[in-house]
Protein backbone atom coordinates (compact mmCIF):
# COMPACT_ATOMS: atom_id res chain seq x y z
CA UNK A 1 0.00 0.00 0.00
CA UNK A 2 1.43 3.31 -0.70
CA UNK A 3 1.25 6.65 1.57
CA UNK A 4 -1.36 8.01 -0.85
CA UNK A 5 -3.42 4.34 -0.83
CA UNK A 6 -3.16 5.14 2.92
CA UNK A 7 -4.40 8.45 3.15
CA UNK A 8 -6.80 8.23 0.94
CA UNK A 9 -8.29 5.06 3.22
CA UNK A 10 -7.61 6.83 6.68
CA UNK A 11 -9.47 9.99 5.22
CA UNK A 12 -12.54 7.40 3.55
CA UNK A 13 -12.71 5.65 6.94
CA UNK A 14 -13.01 8.93 8.74
CA UNK A 15 -15.74 10.15 6.65
CA UNK A 16 -17.67 7.43 7.25
CA UNK A 17 -17.41 7.28 10.93
CA UNK A 18 -18.21 10.77 10.94
CA UNK A 19 -22.01 10.32 9.50
CA UNK A 20 -23.94 10.16 12.10
CA UNK A 21 -22.46 14.06 12.96
CA UNK A 22 -19.84 12.93 16.02
CA UNK A 23 -16.13 13.24 15.50
CA UNK A 24 -14.42 9.75 15.67
CA UNK A 25 -11.38 9.20 17.55
CA UNK A 26 -8.30 7.22 17.02
CA UNK A 27 -9.46 4.15 17.95
CA UNK A 28 -12.69 4.19 16.24
CA UNK A 29 -10.36 4.55 12.94
CA UNK A 30 -8.71 1.46 13.86
CA UNK A 31 -11.19 -0.35 14.76
CA UNK A 32 -12.84 -0.12 11.29
CA UNK A 33 -9.73 -0.93 9.29
CA UNK A 34 -8.51 -3.28 11.22
CA UNK A 35 -4.87 -1.61 11.93
CA UNK A 36 -3.16 -1.31 15.25
CA UNK A 37 -3.75 1.81 17.10
CA UNK A 38 0.07 2.62 17.43
CA UNK A 39 -0.33 2.74 12.96
CA UNK A 40 -3.35 4.69 13.22
CA UNK A 41 -1.73 7.28 15.39
CA UNK A 42 1.36 7.25 13.59
CA UNK A 43 -0.85 8.05 10.50
CA UNK A 44 -2.97 10.67 11.89
CA UNK A 45 -0.05 12.20 13.36
CA UNK A 46 0.66 12.66 9.25
CA UNK A 47 -2.72 13.48 8.31
CA UNK A 48 -2.25 16.06 11.08
CA UNK A 49 0.79 17.52 9.25
CA UNK A 50 0.00 17.54 6.01
CA UNK A 51 -3.40 19.24 6.58
CA UNK A 52 -5.79 16.91 6.19
CA UNK A 53 -7.34 16.62 9.55
CA UNK A 54 -7.58 18.52 12.63
CA UNK A 55 -7.79 16.59 15.81
CA UNK A 56 -10.06 18.06 18.99
CA UNK A 57 -9.38 18.96 22.39
CA UNK A 58 -11.18 14.91 22.85
CA UNK A 59 -9.09 13.47 20.50
CA UNK A 60 -11.71 13.79 18.08
CA UNK A 61 -10.82 13.27 14.41
CA UNK A 62 -11.95 16.24 12.07
CA UNK A 63 -11.64 16.87 8.04
CA UNK A 64 -10.25 19.60 6.85
CA UNK A 65 -11.82 21.04 3.54
CA UNK A 66 -9.03 19.60 1.57
CA UNK A 67 -9.36 15.95 3.36
CA UNK A 68 -13.13 16.10 3.51
CA UNK A 69 -12.43 16.74 -0.54
CA UNK A 70 -10.60 13.52 -1.19
CA UNK A 71 -12.50 11.25 1.17
CA UNK A 72 -15.78 12.21 -0.85
CA UNK A 73 -13.86 11.08 -4.09
CA UNK A 74 -12.68 7.88 -2.70
CA UNK A 75 -16.14 7.06 -1.15
CA UNK A 76 -17.78 8.19 -4.68
CA UNK A 77 -15.15 5.66 -6.41
CA UNK A 78 -15.80 3.01 -3.69
CA UNK A 79 -19.28 2.94 -4.26
CA UNK A 80 -19.78 3.00 -7.54
CA UNK A 81 -16.84 0.27 -8.18
CA UNK A 82 -19.05 -1.69 -5.54
CA UNK A 83 -22.16 -1.33 -7.53
CA UNK A 84 -20.49 -2.31 -10.63
CA UNK A 85 -18.86 -5.35 -9.45
CA UNK A 86 -22.29 -6.68 -7.91
CA UNK A 87 -24.39 -5.61 -10.89
CA UNK A 88 -21.94 -8.15 -12.78
CA UNK A 89 -22.66 -10.35 -10.94
CA UNK A 90 -19.64 -10.73 -8.12
CA UNK A 91 -20.25 -11.84 -4.41
CA UNK A 92 -20.98 -8.70 -2.36
CA UNK A 93 -18.13 -9.17 0.08
CA UNK A 94 -15.51 -9.51 -3.02
CA UNK A 95 -16.71 -6.64 -4.61
CA UNK A 96 -16.43 -4.29 -1.52
CA UNK A 97 -12.51 -5.56 -1.12
CA UNK A 98 -12.24 -5.46 -4.75
CA UNK A 99 -13.39 -1.73 -5.04
CA UNK A 100 -11.25 -0.86 -2.07
CA UNK A 101 -8.13 -1.96 -4.02
CA UNK A 102 -9.30 -0.39 -7.42
CA UNK A 103 -10.48 3.31 -6.23
CA UNK A 104 -6.73 4.35 -5.31
CA UNK A 105 -5.56 3.40 -9.20
CA UNK A 106 -8.77 4.18 -11.42
CA UNK A 107 -7.67 7.83 -13.53
CA UNK A 108 -10.81 10.39 -13.15
CA UNK A 109 -11.56 10.14 -17.23
CA UNK A 110 -12.20 6.18 -16.59
CA UNK A 111 -13.94 6.27 -13.30
CA UNK A 112 -16.35 9.61 -14.98
CA UNK A 113 -16.96 6.98 -17.81
CA UNK A 114 -17.51 4.64 -15.55
CA UNK A 115 -19.86 6.97 -13.59
CA UNK A 116 -21.72 7.80 -16.62
CA UNK A 117 -22.62 4.44 -17.37
CA UNK A 118 -23.85 3.29 -14.15
CA UNK A 119 -26.05 6.24 -14.35
CA UNK A 120 -27.81 5.44 -17.36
Amino acid sequence: MDKRESREDYLEAILQLSSDGHCPKSIDVANKLGFSKPSVSIAVKKLKQDGFITVEDDGGLKLTESGRMIAKQTLEKHKYLTALFIKIGVDPLQAEEQACKIEHDINEESFLKLKEFLDK
